[in-house]
């Protein structure tokens, strides 16, 4: 009986000392907030190229007029 015990002790102190699911966690932050930077400048990013066009179609509008 106490030789069970003392492998289920061990399996369970293994399970416990294993690190790699935090290395899934940390990849997962890190694609979060990439995607949350890419995300926020995406807005002025496209207001610039909105702003761009806008004055390109101005400009041959009045050449071609």
């Amino acid at each position: 009986m106490q030789f069970n015990f003392l492998g289920l002790y061990g399996k369970i102190k293994s399970l416990i000392g294993k690190e790699e699911g935090q290395d899934l966690i940390e990849y997962a932050l890190v694609v979060a907030l990439i995607a949350f930077a890419a995300t926020a400048g995406m807005n002025s990013l496209a207001t610039s190229i909105n702003t761009a066009f806008t004055s390109i179609g101005s400009t041959l509008t009045s050449y071609t007029g």
